[in-house]
């Protein structure tokens, strides 16, 4: 089943006269259970294609279809409500509310999916226990340590149990022993069923991926299916 469907999807910007293509009719489509890195350098058009797919954006031609919806065309008060319910973000900064507990952190997109506390809290909690968090739910950020951090974010990524788990630069703000933990995190939940699509410029991350495609100048530069997987040596079940 496909997750994701492209077809000539770009998007263009206009700074006063001059026009930016920063994506040029790409066409991708992603699986269900794909694990899959877009790699390039800066301006390469990875960060528009992931803002796309994410649907923090909407594309100035083609088409998106996530999960079976067309939406390419749709309001952002429609965007918000797919975000909520089909993509899980993970950020390179963790972007997490400092006064508020791990298991606060974790149930906050459940708020604006209308759960009552005592099911957000149990499903916040269960969330936790996956990335290996069980016992520091009621840790702040500033008790954590980076990774930590990091797996916090994962477990508020994964709560509505998404169709898409994207991640940008995930390992940015770590360092190396840290980055092959979590790196060892998503393969865990690759292996149990999760789609994952990583933005990352970094060659030795992608090599974590299944498939990794390249993009250059806003257009696909290869596409495929990567051979050596690095393969984590920790990992959380």
């Amino acid at each position: 089943m496909n997750v994701i469907e492209t077809t000539d999807l770009s998007k263009l910007y206009r700074l006063g006269s001059e026009e930016i293509h920063a994506l040029r009719s790409v066409s991708i489509t992603i699986k269900q259970g794909e694990y899959v890195a877009f790699m390039g350098p800066s301006g390469s058009g990875k960060s528009t294609l992931m803002n796309l797919i994410g649907c923090l954006d909407t594309p100035s031609g083609g088409s998106y279809i996530l999960n079976g919806q067309d939406v390419s065309h749709m309001t952002d008060n429609q965007l918000a409500e797919v975000r909520n319910k089909e993509i899980g973000f993970v950020f390179q900064t963790f972007n997490l509310l400092p006064r508020a507990s791990s298991l606060d952190n974790v149930a906050l997109p459940l708020i604006y999916a209308g759960l009552n506390k005592r099911d957000r809290q149990a499903r916040a909690q269960e969330a936790l226990r996956s990335v290996g968090l069980g016992d520091r739910s009621q840790h702040r950020p500033n008790e954590l340590s980076g990774g930590q951090r990091q797996r916090v974010a994962i477990a508020r990524a994964l709560v509505n149990v998404p169709s898409v788990l994207l991640a940008d630069e995930p390992t940015g703000a770590l360092d190396s022993k840290t980055s092959y933990e979590i790196m060892g995190l998503f393969e865990a939940l690759h292996a149990k069923g999760n789609t994952i699509i990583m933005v990352t410029h970094e060659e030795d991350i992608a090599r974590y991926a299944h498939r990794i495609v390249r993009l250059r100048d806003g257009l696909i530069e290869s596409d495929e299916v990567n051979q050596n997987i690095t393969r984590p040596i920790l990992a959380v079940s």
